[in-house]
């Protein structure tokens, strides 16, 4: 009988470093809000935090973790206010309460250290996170970050969706708030029905991200509304990047409007591979293996 117990464990034991870890749950931080996580893979740990904002990293998950999850344990987490986590009574989605819930989750997984991997808005996050907490950090993967909301909105997004719109970007246009401006460029370029442009090579890719909202039931959709009246979001990153001192992996796409296929020439880390990709926004989709071929190389 023993005998036998000592084989099942053996098996328990492989199968988990064959397969890695599968977990979901909720973590109650400090101020009771509850951030859910699912944890996957197998690997250094690696905190995924994803986009929008408000994109949530369901998406990821699906479409994308079996290749991330050969070379990390990841943390898919939903942000406050996002998707599966609660909203904080206090309405405070400020960045420092945003990266302490990054923290406290670290702590209750009682990892020493991590890899954060941000998409588009993450990167924000990536370096409000580094700038709070760097020794919580191994290195950086930016895949299709922007580092600077007023540089990707003003000198790619809008004036790329109202190339695309087909309507004239007026000079005046400079006079007004820049979120008026997005505003205006974004019903422009909604009404011409080529909004998908913007950060998609095709239609249908849109579509499949899209799809994945319908599967989750009473999606929150709180931060998403709040998130670009913060001023924390707004800072602009891009010159605090020659201090950071972990690897960062820059992914950038140069079909990317959402963020600005020039953006990158803003990006000053020391430790860095930049690597460029006939690709838009979403790689995760529409160039798989580059991307994943990207990830193994800065990781080797």
């Amino acid at each position: 009988m023993m005998r036998f117990y000592r084989i099942t464990a053996l098996i328990v034991i492989t199968l988990i470093c064959n397969l890695g870890i599968a977990e979901s749950k909720k973590v109650k931080v400090s101020d009771g809000t509850e951030i859910y996580i699912t944890v996957k893979g197998k690997g250094p740990y690696c905190l995924y935090l994803h986009g929008g904002p408000g994109s949530g990293s369901y998406w990821l998950e699906k479409y994308y973790g079996d290749a991330l999850e050969k070379y990390f344990t990841m943390i898919y987490l939903d942000q406050r206010g996002v998707g599966r986590s609660s909203s904080p009574q206090n309405n405070d989605f400020s960045m420092g309460r945003m990266v302490s819930d990054f923290e406290e989750v670290r702590k209750e997984l009682k990892v020493e250290k991590w890899y954060t991997l941000g998409h588009s808005f993450g990167g924000v996050l990536q370096m409000g996170y580094y700038e709070r907490y760097p020794s919580s950090m191994s290195g950086m993967l930016m895949i299709n970050c922007t580092l600077s909301l007023e540089d990707s909105f003003k000198n790619s997004w809008i004036p790329k969706a109202y190339e695309l719109s087909g309507v004239e970007y007026e000079q005046k246009s400079d006079t007004l708030k820049l979120m008026d401006r997005f505003l205006d460029a974004l019903k422009a370029i909604s009404k011409k029905g080529d909004r998908w442009r913007m950060a998609f090579l095709n239609k249908a890719s849109e579509d499949l991200i899209s799809s994945t909202y319908s599967e989750i039931n009473n999606w929150n959709n709180t931060f998403s509304n709040v998130a670009f009246s913060i001023n924390d979001y707004w800072k602009d990153y891009t010159t605090a990047t020659s201090d950071v001192k972990v690897p960062v992996l820059f992914f950038y796409g140069k079909s990317d409007w959402s963020i600005g296929p020039k953006h990158y020439t803003k990006v000053k880390f020391p430790i860095s591979k930049v690597v460029s990709c006939e690709t838009a926004h979403f790689p995760f989709l529409e160039n798989k293996k580059e991307l994943e071929e990207a990830i193994s190389q800065f990781l080797q």
